[in-house]
């Protein structure tokens, strides 16, 4: 039944209401199923009950319905804004409640893990692993500036900016003391940069290659050998035990040798370990002095 199934006038005839008997000439009148009634009786007995207020729906208000349910027009309104949704679009939603489209739109979107509001068509918003962010409330863990679509690194459920992520967990260079986003390189178990690790003297970048350190300097071996090595006594070359042939150096005096350098001026027996006499600036064996 709906708000067709009765009409109301004034009887201008002799009938009796058909539930309370009382005479309904000259009176407003229901007649509903064939049936007359006074008003009275129509809203005790015989009206719908808005499904909104629980109120009957007297002969004097106006009536909406759908799939059976039936509203006053002043109870038709959206259960979550409330606004009129008399000659609006609307949808029937759990508990019976009538809901506005935009209300429906947006109660049907997602929820922005942020501000929690919902985030419906239209919106910039940034997505994470089945998670989703209005575009400005997508931030930074660390200093609260907005991420947006730019580049972040996740801790657990924290979100980082670069820099935010490089000052707190990047390592730092043993050099510069700045982070290291990518690359790098570590000796003696500190951490570098590929390009802060470095020849002294030339500048060339140390990564992969031989080198050697001298006191907190570091140099590759061509210059090494040239601005840091000691200069054989015997072969005027520079001494670079690990670099080349022979580890070890003979010391005497301010002059150094290769070990294999180390002989005697006369009969060129190696010396190295052994002892020997400086005679007149140069070394021998001990048995050549007895025989100049």
């Amino acid at each position: 039944a709906g708000p067709g199934s009765y009409s109301v006038g004034t009887m201008s005839e002799r009938f009796d209401c058909h539930y309370c008997r009382d005479p309904l000439q000259g009176k407003k009148y229901v007649q509903k199923e064939g049936k007359h009634c006074c008003v009275k009786c129509f809203e005790k007995i015989c009206a719908n009950t808005c499904i909104e207020c629980k109120k009957p729906i007297g002969a004097d208000s106006k009536e909406l319905h759908f799939k059976n349910r039936y509203w006053h027009d002043s109870c038709f309104k959206c259960f979550k804004c409330y606004t009129s949704l008399v000659n609006e679009p609307f949808m029937l939603r759990e508990n019976n409640k009538v809901w506005c489209s935009n209300c429906t739109a947006a109660e049907d979107a997602p929820r922005c893990k942020g501000c929690f509001k919902p985030i419906i068509a239209g919106d910039q918003n940034v997505e994470y692993k089945k998670m989703v962010w209005h575009k400005d409330c997508f931030t930074c863990s660390q200093c609260k500036q907005v991420i947006g679509s730019g580049s972040f690194f996740p801790k657990g459920d924290d979100f980082y900016c670069v820099s935010c992520h490089e000052h707190k967990f990047a390592k730092t260079c043993a050099k510069c003391k700045n982070p290291i986003t990518s690359g790098g390189l570590t000796y003696q178990e500190q951490p570098w940069h590929s390009e802060c690790f470095i020849c002294s003297n030339c500048k060339r970048q140390l990564g992969g290659k031989r080198f050697t350190a001298v006191e907190d300097q570091f140099y590759c071996v061509e210059c090494y050998k040239d601005c840091v090595a000691k200069k054989c006594a015997g072969c005027k070359n520079p001494i670079t035990a690990g670099f080349g042939r022979g580890t070890s150096v003979v010391n005497y005096e301010d002059e150094s040798w290769h070990d294999y350098c180390f002989k005697c001026t006369r009969c060129a027996r190696a010396l190295a370990n052994k002892r020997f006499v400086c005679h007149n600036g140069k070394i021998y064996c001990a048995e050549c002095p007895k025989r100049l």
